[in-house]
């Protein structure tokens, strides 16, 4: 049986200890704010308030451990890699929806009970404090939030719209912290307990700031990136390529992502997170891109000369996270590009196979580039065309077995839409694929 090498090993060892870190972080601060809950504090004016208080407590909470969660931290980004943090992301903002919601209710219906009046008579009557007014504010802006990111709605809004409207979330950090200074009470108990959750938000919102603003403006100070070339891959696919001074300094590598702008070219709040098509050469960066949206259709009208603003490499779903020797490779219509890119790199030795999923063989772009890579790296790649339907189901586990049938001794890399992914990770758990041999990237993030 193949085994890891070294390096391998150290880069498993190094999820774990992301996981660990992770995961003491949450449970650490969780029973701290447990104990809070116990020492004596202003007194509560009925149960209802009560119970309110203490889901306030939580809400914070959560709400700085998002912060961490999206501020793209590359010790957390570069050894989980952008799905799994999507994971916890996603819980988590399931947990700030519900206590958005918890929270007022109880403190309403305790202020309702108090003054005899209705629970509806009650929101306007503890509207009249702003601090108040803005944790109301606050909610409705995150309502607004989970329900564009339910995937029925996500389906149906362009990427530049809801990357827009998730741009509220900074709207309700300011309006949080606000209505915490002047209403929060649990927190403040002693001078300790005053000191741990200002010094929580402190270090969450520094995170923040570092990993989404100072980061990326020094990155791109550095670097002066600008595009060198558009070329038409298709009627609806370009290709942008990218030049810029010490690239090689980025570290960037096959399988990575960055948040591209054009400054200029598009509004500053249209950003897109596109893959690198190519492998990464310390000269140059390249970009694939299908026209979906509105920054992705204007791809082609990009001036060579155009200023690139570029956040990244985000990503693990590169050839460090093998366990094993050999190697299979899937892609999914567009999601092609980060797994052309791995096949360029020379760091994935070992026997690939190459599996490319699209409608019709004219929809598979850089089709004649995995042609010629994969005689150059000596893989087998298979198109894999027509409606999944019926008997044509490519991603069955009894398929994917008669394609690759060593596919449990080897890594697997997927990356397609969500439900060819789900698909793919479904048939792996079948067929016994440990879950360190699955690597997928998140296809709305990824291209």
């Amino acid at each position: 049986m193949l085994t890891a090498t070294r390096p391998q090993l150290r880069r498993t060892g190094q999820a774990r200890t992301a996981y660990l870190m992770l995961w003491l972080f949450l449970l650490l601060n969780l029973a701290i704010v447990e104990l809070m809950l116990t020492q004596p504090n202003t007194p509560a004016h009925n149960t209802l308030t009560t119970i309110g208080r203490a889901l306030g407590l939580h809400l914070g909470f959560a709400l700085a451990l998002q912060l961490l969660l999206i501020a793209r931290l590359p010790f957390l980004d570069r050894r989980l890699g952008l799905d799994k943090l999507t994971s916890w992301h996603r819980w988590t903002g399931f947990a700030i929806f519900w206590l958005v919601l918890l929270h007022p209710t109880f403190v309403l219906l305790g202020y309702a009970q108090l003054d005899k009046v209705s629970f509806l008579a009650q929101i306007p009557n503890l509207a009249r404090q702003m601090p108040v007014l803005l944790g109301m504010i606050a909610a409705i802006l995150v309502g607004v939030i989970a329900v564009t990111s339910v995937r029925a709605a996500r389906k149906r809004l362009p990427y530049e719209v809801w990357h827009a409207i998730h741009l509220l979330v900074y709207a309700v950090i300011v309006l949080g912290v606000i209505h915490q200074v002047y209403e929060g009470s649990a927190f403040k108990t002693n001078n300790f307990t005053q000191a741990y959750w200002w010094g929580l938000w402190a270090f969450a919102i520094g995170a923040l700031l570092t990993g989404r603003l100072i980061l990326p403006v020094v990155r791109n100070v550095r670097h002066r990136m600008r595009v060198a070339a558009v070329v038409a891959e298709s009627h609806d696919v370009v290709s942008v390529h990218v030049t810029g001074r010490d690239l090689h300094k980025l570290q960037a590598r096959a399988g990575q992502f960055f948040l591209w702008r054009f400054p200029g070219h598009n509004r500053w709040w249209q950003v897109n997170p596109w893959s690198l098509s190519a492998a990464p050469d310390g000269h140059s960066l390249r970009l694939t891109a299908k026209a979906i949206g509105t920054t992705s259709a204007g791809l082609r009208d990009l001036p060579v000369g155009t200023r690139v603003f570029a956040e990244g490499p985000y990503g693990a779903f590169t050839a460090t996270g093998r366990t094993r020797a050999d190697t299979v490779l899937i892609a999914g219509g567009i999601g092609v590009t980060p797994i052309r890119a791995l096949l360029e790199d020379e760091t994935l030795d070992g026997d690939i196979v190459v599996l490319y999923r699209v409608r019709t063989p004219g929809d598979a772009v850089l089709l004649g580039e995995l042609r010629n890579l994969a005689q150059l790296r000596q893989a087998r790649l298979h198109l894999l065309t027509g409606r999944t339907a019926g008997a044509n189901q490519p991603f069955s586990p009894e398929n994917l077995r008669g394609l690759v049938p060593d596919i449990a001794e080897r890594d697997v890399y997927v990356c397609g839409p969500a439900a060819m992914t789900d698909a793919v990770l479904r048939s792996l758990r079948e067929l016994g694929v440990p879950a360190p041999q699955r690597h997928a990237e998140v296809f709305r993030l990824a291209s």
